[in-house]
């Protein structure tokens, strides 16, 4: 826990927003919603984001295999470890839901810094909803055999658009 918390602080000063508790309005359609144990928002309880929120915050790309796509992808998003800290979350879990109100359970000990993303491109170019976008959390799968695992591939839920972080 005490690690944990060392990295989302250490992380929290790369990407802490200019206002101590405010992030800035999206500009654009609001992609993703963040609620819960967070310290920074722009909405009643939430950080609304729109995709150029995501990608101001960090811009990383996975080069990767996916058991749902044909041959080796580059997905581009924002990595998970940094959106947390961005939000100042606090916490072990993160409730993710889909636009059709899939959920999953992810573990924040699974954001790190080699670890998943949340990817708002493949291959260039922005996910549509019928690619499994607009948002899609990714993992590293061709990276290392700790991310081909029945437990990761249930975590990376596509169509994201929630994200909650209980008390």
């Amino acid at each position: 826990m005490a690690l944990r918390t060392a990295l989302l602080a250490s992380a929290a000063s790369l990407t802490a927003p200019a206002a101590a508790d405010t992030l800035p309005e999206p500009q654009g359609r609001v992609v993703l919603t963040i609620t819960g144990d967070i310290a920074h928002t722009n909405a009643e309880g939430a950080a609304r984001f729109d995709v150029e929120m995501l990608r101001a915050i960090d811009e990383t790309d996975i080069a990767t295999e996916t058991i749902w796509t044909e041959g080796e992808n580059v997905f581009t998003g924002v990595r998970l470890d940094l959106l947390l800290a961005h939000v100042g979350a606090e916490g072990d879990e993160i409730e993710a839901k889909a636009i059709n109100d899939y959920a999953v359970s992810i573990p924040v000990s699974d954001a790190v810094e080699d670890g998943p993303i949340i990817a708002y491109e493949m291959d260039g170019r922005p996910m549509p909803l019928r690619e499994k976008g607009p948002l899609w959390v990714i993992y590293p799968y061709s990276s290392s055999s700790a991310y081909r695992t029945e437990v990761i591939y249930s975590r990376s839920i596509w169509q994201l658009d929630r994200l909650h972080i209980p008390d």
